[in-house]
């Protein structure tokens, strides 16, 4: 039977939901909004939203519901309270509530705004394998597995049942009925690995605010992803004329300087894909965010390296160009025109500002591949 709390429980997330939904663009384009992040939560701050409470004034003072009353007598005067200055005429500013939101809530909101198709895995997508766990207790079962706690408070129960236990002689000791044993289920799971390399342009063109652009796509393809595979592996490299494979904290942190060779990034992808991602096993993903530069005479290795080693084998390459002052912007065309027209699963677009990466998602994760 449903409580009345519990629908309004419901109501309450309905609206947190509908509050988060109105301000989606808002949260992708500004990813400082977005507060802590803990183990698959997420705090988000939403605008103008008001939960109720109770407010108790002083006992003894009167007020609505104390004391006796006369007809006619005003309800709600009270004391008023003195302040500084003097009043003002222009409204405050907008109050913000922080809502814990679950990844996966916030990753259906993002496909339901975004119109995100679900994505069908490849290789051993369709491969079952059977998992044990244990979530049970039984009587029976081998002495490995002997919950001792549990044994203790049954054998403690029948001690106590049976007047046999003495708080002066507390020693329990357990009898062949009074042991009991971890159980196990086993269940069937789908073998779907999934892993999303990303790839950044760190030289010297590239500035702190591109690189807060690529930190912002990365958490919300990254919770995209999380959300249609049960698991996912994430690699990280940054070149400069060098490439080098790097954690997560080094990819967004790093400033270097100097040239930029395109091709060192895609060598050190395609050795990771060959010796650790085999395609065979592995849903990849690979996004690479540059703003365009690349040494002329490292295209034609670039190139031969993404069209052999790199487009043949993964699900979907999407090359992200961020705008700079510096950069010339010139690789994104000639991706586009080298590969465009073979390989569908290259996706291509510009990330001009802050308020581009919204469009940006959809493009990378719109095909559902």
């Amino acid at each position: 039977m449903s409580l009345p709390i519990d629908r309004d429980v419901r109501r309450f997330r309905q609206i947190v939901k509908g509050k988060v939904r109105e301000n989606l663009k808002k949260y992708v384009a500004h990813g400082e909004m977005l507060g802590r992040k803990g183990k698959g939560v997420v705090s988000i701050p939403v605008p103008s939203l008001n939960t109720p409470r109770f407010r108790f004034g002083d006992n003894g003072n009167g007020g609505v519901g104390q004391g006796r009353g006369e007809k006619g007598d005003a309800v709600g005067k009270g004391k008023g309270q003195s302040g500084e200055g003097g009043a003002g005429g222009d409204a405050g500013a907008e109050h913000y509530t922080e809502v814990d939101v679950t990844l996966e809530e916030l990753a259906a909101l993002m496909g339901e705004e975004l119109e995100l198709p679900h994505i069908e895995p490849r290789g051993k997508a369709t491969i079952e394998a059977q998992k044990s766990k244990y979530n049970s207790v039984r009587s029976t079962g081998p002495e490995s597995l002997r919950h001792n706690k549990r044994t203790y408070l049954k054998a403690l129960q029948r001690e106590i049942s049976t007047g046999g236990y003495s708080p002066d002689r507390p020693a329990i000791i357990p009898v062949k009925s009074d042991k009991r044993y971890r159980s196990w289920t086993t269940v069937d799971e789908p073998l779907v690995n999934a892993a999303a390399v990303y790839i950044m342009d760190v030289s010297g063109s590239m500035t702190d605010e591109q690189k807060s652009l690529v930190r912002n796509a990365a958490f919300w393809i990254d919770t995209w992803l999380k959300s249609q595979y049960t698991g996912l592996e994430r690699r990280y490299i940054i070149h400069d004329a060098v490439a080098k494979e790097v954690d997560e904290h080094a990819f967004y942190h790093t400033r270097e300087s100097g040239g930029t060779r395109v091709s060192s990034a895609y060598r050190v992808c395609a050795e990771l894909i060959a010796q650790q991602l085999p395609p065979a096993e592995w849903n990849l993903y690979v996004f690479q965010f540059s703003d365009g530069d690349n040494w002329g005479e490292d295209n034609n290795q670039a190139f031969e390296l993404l069209g052999e080693r790199i487009l043949p084998h993964v699900n979907q390459f999407a090359y992200g160009q961020v705008e700079s002052p510096y950069g010339s912007g010139e690789l994104l065309g000639q991706i586009e025109a080298k590969f465009g027209s073979q390989h569908e699963n290259l996706v291509c677009c510009e990330i001009e500002d802050r308020e581009a990466i919204y469009a940006a998602i959809k493009t990378f994760l719109g095909k559902g591949r």
